[in-house]
């Protein structure tokens, strides 16, 4: 009997439907249904695009990212059809790192050195990788679980302050968009000098958490009505 699966434009291997099948064949295919030449050009793409969101901006144009990489827009769309997968994707495993610190640091015993602990990973990640801090702050349309992640991430942070406060560690005109403005400050900081960028991030978040603190903290202006998702100016890239 004839094989029914045919070849699919990036080289997967795929049956009359058009769905990969599973499994490592002898003839290169893995487990995630991609060829290895394939998956070499789902990696480029995906160091392409580290490459441009931290230079440009989680709003570069797809076409350099593909360009960057060594590949077409169609197999770059092949891997990622949509602008909101391609960014999550990039900087997965630091997007990872922060929801897993701020998941741990809202069961800490202690809510301020919980706080500060979220505080510093999430800035010390957005002076690194200035891409990312974007994605941590975007809302794309459609991306369920993407936005779904950052509710529960604001929802933690909320629920730290909140112990913070109950404990008389904040000051008593803390508003929670102070932390959207921290984030805002440290991203200007963060658009120095890459050889600068982390230092002068921590001596500036450093004196920010200070003057959160209750201890002889005078009166503030009132608070700017901030979001997270307004913090680097990004709402929905296409």
């Amino acid at each position: 009997m004839a094989d029914q699966r045919s070849r699919t434009p990036d080289d997967t291997v795929a049956d009359r439907t058009g769905a990969p099948t599973g499994g490592q064949r002898s003839d290169g295919q893995g487990s995630d249904g991609l060829r290895s030449d394939a998956r070499r050009n789902r990696e480029r793409i995906l160091a392409a695009a580290r490459e441009a969101f931290d230079a440009q901006g989680i709003d570069a144009p797809l076409t350099a990212v593909a360009r960057r990489a060594g590949v077409g827009p169609a197999t770059l769309y092949r891997h990622f059809p949509t602008r909101a997968a391609l960014v999550t994707e990039a900087f997965r495993q630091q997007l990872d790192h922060c929801h897993q610190l701020i998941e741990e640091a809202v069961t800490d015993p202690d809510p301020w050195r919980g706080l500060c602990t979220v505080v510093h990973a999430v800035t010390d990640v957005q002076a690194v990788h200035r891409g990312c801090a974007a994605a941590l702050h975007a809302r794309f349309p459609g991306a369920v679980d993407f936005n779904a992640e950052r509710d529960r991430a604001e929802a933690h942070l909320a629920e730290l302050a909140s112990r913070c406060r109950q404990a008389g560690i904040l000051r008593p005109d803390f508003d929670l968009s102070d932390l959207s403005l921290l984030f805002l400050a440290q991203h200007g900081v963060a658009a120095g000098p890459p050889e600068v960028a982390l230092a002068a991030t921590r001596r500036l978040v450093g004196y920010l958490l200070q003057g959160f603190r209750a201890e002889g903290a005078p009166p503030l202006p009132p608070p700017a009505p901030l979001r997270l998702d307004q913090v680097h100016g990004v709402a929905a890239p296409d």
